[in-house]
């Protein structure tokens, strides 16, 4: 499926919400709504997780890692405060962070950071092969980089956006790094709407 993804997420970027109607998204939007890829496999608190399962909710999407010391933490804290900011309406936003670190991000570990931020995010983390295959669905590209010359020390070079999928479970948006959270929650809040 990645081949449909990629080049439409450079279009959505260049785009911004230009092809969204009445009240219109701060992201760039897939413009036709299609299905998400279907993600199952277990989350990091040992539950079975499905997306689908998450019908009737507004899912974001972020692909990360635990290491990471400038992306992740930034957009991990923008989630939160826009959880914050959405007051009684948090329940219908579910934040979903996908390893792109599968090696080191154990399920363990991935639960004790994700709770940093907020106890209701849901942490996802598998064999490199399952998370692989997450990523060429979504068109994620993630990278090792050696840390000064270390033979074992590595950050992720990884593509950094926000999914956003609707109660119904269409790819609805798609937002780059470092938006402000109140834009998160505008885009939230107008698609819990419909």
């Amino acid at each position: 499926m990645s081949p449909r993804f990629l080049p439409l997420c450079a279009l959505l970027l260049a785009a911004g919400s230009a092809f969204a109607s009445g009240p219109k998204l701060k992201s760039g939007v897939f413009e036709p709504a299609r299905m998400a890829p279907e993600i199952a496999q277990k989350a990091a608190d040992g539950s079975a997780f499905k997306l689908s399962a998450l019908r009737g909710k507004v899912v974001v999407l972020e692909f990360g890692f635990t290491h990471c010391q400038e992306v992740c933490p930034v957009s991990l804290s923008l989630l939160a405060e826009a959880r914050r900011k959405m007051g009684a309406e948090a329940e219908q936003l579910q934040v979903v962070f996908v390893s792109v670190d599968p090696e080191r991000d154990t399920p363990q570990r991935l639960k004790t950071y994700l709770a940093q931020f907020d106890k209701s995010f849901i942490g996802l983390t598998g064999t490199p092969e399952q998370m692989a295959t997450i990523r060429k669905d979504y068109g994620i590209t993630a990278t090792k980089q050696p840390v000064g010359g270390s033979k074992t020390d590595y950050l992720m070079g990884h593509s950094s956006y926000l999914y956003f999928i609707d109660k119904q479970g269409k790819l609805r948006a798609l937002m780059p790094y470092g938006r402000p959270a109140g834009e998160i929650v505008h885009d939230t809040r107008l698609l819990a709407k419909e």
